[in-house]
């Protein structure tokens, strides 16, 4: 039976796994032959990065790594320590080194440090004082310093399965000295699949969501399910999630696929996404991917983007679904896009090329007298196109556009 203080520690605390036999998941990573399994196993632990979403086993890992080293183990966490405890940790570390013993340091949401806490942290990963461990939900290419990033191993840790997830919680149910096992709960399978489903992929938000829902009734049910969960959707507007979200409306609209695109829509603006945001994407999207196939499309966008700026949320996502199912089904032509493109090769290749004298303002004397505007044809005096060139003479007949 639990002590009183036990139950105290949630009970995702209380099942996190102790050794690799225990942890379920990440099998790309962990399974037989892999090989973080085997420098684990080895206790040979290079400097590395964790990098995946929420209660994916970033934490627990170095848990087990913890119980497995026969060197020191210390953790920061981003969220509450400064300069002033690295220095600690590290003043540590190197009375450690002294005496030949590794020092293993575990930084939970590395991706919360500054440039500044990240570089302190260098010059005793590069001469051996510590062994870095990060663990971070955000992307590392971007939120760590590539000095630190080059110097460790980046592994990548993918949600959990549902079947990963509702093994974790039979698991639960079972265990009488760290889980749920001596408390009477009723509840079904199909209901405990449904939990699994629901906590996408999340571990500690499957286990919370089971000990709240044991607590407010023995007997679970989905109703049950549902209220414990409270479930928000996984949508960070300042994280990679949100650019893989926009990327993944772009393509679906880029692809007319309209019901895709609707739901990524749904996606951002449930996620509390600034719908000025998205309709700034529309506009470009409009002009990128539809251009001179459907000149209309901008007109919606340019429409959309001031409905939004007039009625704002939540009247406005009618009308950013209007945008986007229109975008989805016109026509689609890169051709302004990649002439674009084509033309700012060549101002970057050539440079400041000079405008041909024939088509330069004269509106001085001085000007006229060198010549500025000098045999300029006036274009609606000529029935027929009339004949001159426009460009620099180094692009003369060059063609951007089909």
């Amino acid at each position: 039976m639990m002590s009183q203080k036990t139950h105290k520690i949630p009970l995702a605390d209380r099942m996190r796994p102790k050794t690799l036999e225990d942890f379920i998941g990440q099998e790309n990573l962990l399974g037989e032959g892999k090989i973080l399994r085997k420098a684990i196993e080895s206790d040979v632990i290079p400097s590395m990065i964790f990098w995946g979403p929420p209660g994916s086993g970033k934490t627990t890992i170095a848990f087990v790594i913890s119980k497995a080293t026969k060197g020191e183990f210390m953790k920061l966490s981003a969220t509450t320590s400064g300069v002033k405890d690295i220095r600690e940790k590290i003043k540590q570390a190197e009375e450690l080194s002294k005496e030949g013993k590794k020092t293993i340091m575990f930084i939970d949401e590395i991706h919360r440090f500054n440039k500044s806490q990240q570089d302190t942290l260098l010059p005793f990963i590069e001469n051996g004082t510590i062994i870095l461990i990060g663990a971070t939900t955000e992307n590392p290419s971007f939120e760590v310093n590539n000095a630190v990033l080059s110097r460790s191993r980046v592994f990548v840790l993918e949600k959990l399965s549902q079947e990963n997830i509702f093994q974790i919680l039979q698991t639960a149910l079972k265990d009488k000295e760290r889980g749920l096992g001596n408390l009477k709960i009723e509840i079904s399978e199909k209901d405990l699949q449904f939990l699994a489903e629901m906590s996408d992929g999340d571990a500690r938000v499957a286990l919370s969501a089971l000990e709240f829902a044991s607590d407010i009734n023995m007997k679970i049910d989905k109703k049950t399910i549902a209220e414990a969960l409270q479930k928000s959707l996984a949508y960070d507007k300042n994280g990679e999630e949100h650019y893989n979200i926009i990327s993944a409306l772009h393509k679906s609209m880029r692809g007319s696929d309209a019901d895709a695109s609707l739901y990524w829509l749904a996606r951002m603006l449930e996620g509390g996404e600034n719908p000025l945001y998205v309709a700034r994407r529309l506009i470009r999207f409009a002009s990128e991917d539809i251009g001179i196939a459907n000149s209309h499309a901008l007109d919606q966008a340019v429409s959309a983007y001031q409905a939004c700026h007039f009625i704002g949320m939540p009247e406005c996502s009618v009308n950013l679904a209007q945008a986007v199912v229109y975008m989805s089904k016109s026509k689609k032509s890169n051709e302004l896009y990649e002439a674009y493109g084509k033309a700012v090769e060549d101002v970057r290749k050539f440079g400041n090329l000079p405008v041909p004298m024939h088509i330069r303002n004269a509106p001085t004397k001085l000007m006229k007298d060198l010549n500025y505007g000098k045999d300029y044809k006036y274009s609606p005096d000529f029935k027929y196109e009339e004949k001159q060139e426009y460009s620099p003479k180094q692009i003369k007949n060059k063609k951007y556009l089909k």
